[in-house]
């Protein structure tokens, strides 16, 4: 008489159905990844032919050594903000134009555009023209 039953366990694992699962998921995060879109800073970079619409606006200059200038008026740090607000009190669309160095430090000119964005003012990066 034969007492052993006739299905067999198998003491080993088979891969292959993880493998696929671990496949599916990359390829879900690899999708989901691409339609992530970053948060960025709205800059509005003028033309080098072209003109702004805006008659009047308020330059902000910041030079190599950190100094900071609005119109040609040298300014602190600390109340560059206050400033811009009391250049900027009057106008319907308050606009700053936005004159940075080469090797000013990126933080700074962020500095300027925080500043820009808390207030509502309208930020136009000043570039040198591409010939």
């Amino acid at each position: 008489m034969n007492l052993r039953g006739r299905n067999k366990v198998t003491p080993e694992f088979n891969m292959s159905s993880m493998t696929d699962i671990v496949f599916l998921l990359l390829i879900f995060f690899m999708l989901a990844s691409t339609l992530v879109t970053t948060n960025a800073i709205d800059i509005l970079l003028p033309t080098a032919s072209g003109k702004t619409e805006n008659k009047r606006s308020v330059a902000v200059s910041i030079k190599k050594d950190l100094t900071y200038y609005i119109d040609q008026k040298r300014v602190g740090e600390s109340v560059l903000e206050t400033e811009l607000i009391s250049a900027l009190a009057n106008q319907d669309q308050p606009t700053v134009v936005l004159r940075a160095e080469k090797s000013v430090p990126v933080e700074h000119v962020v500095k300027v555009m925080d500043i820009a964005n808390r207030n509502k003012f309208k930020v136009i990066l000043a570039v040198k023209p591409s010939n």
